[in-house]
């Protein structure tokens, strides 16, 4: 029996956490190395949750490792697109994921995305631009990095709408997670030294390991296996909005009438493919291809 409704408050909930991601990471990477941060946290989550339900099976460590790459493969490409362009440009750029994520399953699948997603996506993406831009988009190497980072991302929403429904939700996200933290560890070495963390990064580490890399992406795996890929991501969109909420309440940063537009516009486009969209999990959407 699915429950989108629920799946949606999940999809939510783990923005939420991604949103709040930005304050606590800010200082945190300050006097941290960015790849041995990832590869800490993400190590702790998916200790915690292995202690729940640790993998087992060959097909669970196969789909999980791809799965988990493209994770990766993201957080890596953001994090060295983030040393050549500026973090307005990597939000907008980062934020196509909406976009790309129903235009990679329609291609996928072969058909066209439901029009309710694209509208949906198309409004999302300008929000995300109207919330994170700042002046001319200027394209340079860190852009075309951060978009191989929006593309991984998207990438990552389509195959666990494949992949996710195979297996138990939490061991299937472990090793994601274990995935990523041993990438993210292993180059750390040669670019970083894997350097150990300090006494005052261990909170920061904590609380994103276990409320982030563990329930959030827990959440979001779960719930992948209830909605399609195109809802999932425009949901997500909410990560930017929650992270201008947090900033403006932790740090005192405030939104200009623009970031103010843009957020307006992501809740609205969530309403739309929430309440307009017909899209069914990427699996289901196989079936019945196949069926005629």
């Amino acid at each position: 029996m699915r429950r989108p409704g629920l799946a949606v408050l999940a999809l939510t909930g783990a923005a939420f956490l991604f949103g709040l991601t930005f304050v606590v990471v800010k200082d945190a990477v300050a006097e941290f190395p960015p790849l041995a941060f990832v590869g800490w946290r993400f190590a702790i989550g998916a200790v915690v949750l292995a202690l729940l339900a640790p993998p087992r099976g060959v097909r669970l460590w196969r789909d999980g490792t791809i799965a988990g790459s493209f994770l990766f493969a993201g957080f890596a490409l953001q994090t060295a697109g983030l040393t050549t362009t500026g973090a307005s440009n990597s939000a907008l750029i980062t934020g196509m994921y909406v976009v790309l994520t129903p235009l990679l399953t329609a291609a996928y699948l072969r058909r066209w995305p439901a029009p309710w997603v694209v509208v949906g996506s198309v409004l999302a993406f300008i929000g995300l631009a109207l919330l994170t831009l700042r002046g001319p988009l200027r394209v340079g190497a860190g852009d075309l990095l951060t978009f191989g980072c929006a593309v991984a991302f998207a990438l990552h929403i389509v195959v666990l709408a494949r992949l996710a429904p195979r297996h138990p939700v939490v061991p299937f996200t472990v090793v994601q997670l274990l995935v990523t933290a041993v990438a993210g560890l292993a180059l750390s070495i040669p670019f970083e030294g894997m350097p150990v963390p300090p006494r005052s990064v261990w909170p920061a580490l904590a609380l994103t390991g276990v409320a982030v890399s563990a329930l959030a992406f827990l959440l979001q795996v779960w719930a992948q296996t209830q909605v399609g890929p195109g809802r999932t991501a425009v949901v997500l969109a909410l990560e930017p909005a929650f992270g201008v909420a947090g900033a403006a309440l932790i740090l005192g940063e405030r939104l200009t009438f623009a970031g103010w537009s843009g957020a307006a516009l992501i809740l609205v486009a969530i309403y739309v493919v929430v309440t307009k969209g017909q899209e069914a999990p990427v699996l289901e959407a196989e079936a019945v291809t196949a069926a005629h």
